[in-house]
């Protein structure tokens, strides 16, 4: 009974309809069930056995500094940030139509075309046909350097597909030997 009254007095006045109060009208008859109609009291009635208890008393007394700091926090409104904060800035507006001159069109135009054919002459040119196949080349190279080490590191340690796991230690010796003369690894 004091669990519901609890449960009771924390919530608000329009939420106790959903509940029901058992209270004792008088202790000759206790199995009779009292359902107040109104929010003030049910209130009452649950209080008056609630303030019974000493423990309630001191469970009600701990729990209010509780129940108020929770209340400031959902309650209290944000922070505000100024005037401007919720509004975009100047480059969200588009500026204003600026009239077309013909000349100043015609020049950007010559410009554009005049950069298309300076992009292309500058892709087809000898030397760029020429760093672009060393820099494929690189890069076939770097990769197999790469497989290269980790290949030696996996016989070393056993692990992987270069794993020199069931040889004999001579063998294995002379495998790893050969992978770091083949990828010209000098220890």
């Amino acid at each position: 009974m004091g669990s519901s009254s609890v449960s009771a007095l924390s919530l608000p006045c329009s939420q106790f309809s959903s509940i029901n109060l058992t209270v004792r009208e008088k202790p000759s008859n206790p199995h009779k069930i009292f359902q107040p109609k109104t929010c003030k009291t049910r209130l009452i009635s649950s209080a008056g056995s609630f303030w019974s208890s000493s423990s309630a008393r001191g469970v009600v007394l701990k729990s209010v500094p509780l129940a108020a700091s929770v209340a400031i926090l959902l309650w209290s409104s944000p922070a505000k940030a100024g005037f401007l904060s919720g509004l975009s800035g100047l480059e969200s507006i588009p500026g204003p139509q600026l009239p077309q001159i013909d000349f100043l069109n015609r020049i950007n135009e010559e410009n554009q075309k005049k950069y298309a054919e300076n992009d292309e002459r500058f892709k087809s040119s000898p030397l760029v046909k020429q760093l672009l196949e060393k820099s494929k080349l690189n890069k076939e190279k770097n990769r197999q350097q790469i497989e290269d080490k980790y290949c030696i590191r996996g016989a070393e340690w056993g692990v992987g597909d270069c794993s020199a796991e069931g040889m004999s230690p001579a063998d294995r010796e002379n495998f790893i030997a050969a992978l770091k003369q083949k990828a010209g690894v000098t220890d």
